[in-house]
């Protein structure tokens, strides 16, 4: 089975779109999530691949569990679905272009123009993780992305391995001082966690782990 047959996700794709129609009519949601999948199984992800999407939605069902879900969950889920849709390590516009296909294929799958509005809108705050205070959609669909940073050790060394993968046509040093410059950022902001949850069980390990990458970034390791 290849990650874009995978039928469990496929599944778990066709009972959102469903939810968040709530009843309106619409075509079939099968094809919708095949293609998304088919695009998630692309050959130049290492880490934006068919793993990480689970691995969002199961943090959201998390944060859900927790009392940290937005007031629109199954928004916040189809934003997962579409936030790295169209991934290009060598481009920028990644998650302006998974906006888009947003805004159309979901406008042809039935959903309202705020439900429309709103996925695209949460797709593009995956570009600074900022979300304003009390957004509730975008911070767990933002805490749900940055969750990887919280990992055990090992996992996030399988994560930071995947990115440089991902950027294998940078050369070393260029790589390493752009890495940093990503670490240094984050490790400046107040929060990285927006949910109670997430800053409550996330937010130290996560400090740990880039604070460790740093240094072994800028020391050579």
């Amino acid at each position: 089975m290849t990650a874009d047959q995978d039928p469990a996700l496929l599944r778990r794709w066709n009972a959102t779109l469903l939810a968040a129609r709530a009843g309106h009519e619409g075509p079939d949601p099968a094809p919708y999530g095949r293609n998304l999948l088919s695009r998630w199984a692309e050959p130049q992800r290492r880490y934006h691949t068919v793993d990480h999407l689970r691995a969002v939605l199961d943090r959201i069902d998390e944060l859900a569990d927790q009392g940290g879900e937005g007031g629109e969950l199954e928004l916040v889920r189809l934003g997962a679905w579409f936030h790295d849709a169209v991934y290009r390590p060598d481009r920028s516009e990644n998650e302006e272009r998974s906006a888009v296909l947003a805004e159309k294929a979901l406008a042809e799958a039935g959903l309202t123009p705020h439900e429309v509005a709103e996925v695209a809108r949460l797709v593009r705050l995956t570009t600074t993780h900022d979300p304003a205070a009390g957004d509730l959609n975008g911070e767990t669909l933002c805490d749900a992305d940055l969750a990887i940073l919280a990992t055990d050790p090992d996992t996030y060394g399988g994560y930071t391995a995947a990115v440089r993968e991902e950027y294998s046509f940078v050369p070393e040093a260029d790589f390493r001082a752009g890495r940093a410059a990503v670490l240094r950022h984050l490790l400046g902001l107040p929060r990285l966690f927006r949910t109670p949850y997430g800053a409550a069980v996330w937010e130290e390990r996560a400090r740990e782990n880039l604070e460790r990458e740093l240094a072994e970034l800028t020391t050579g390791g």
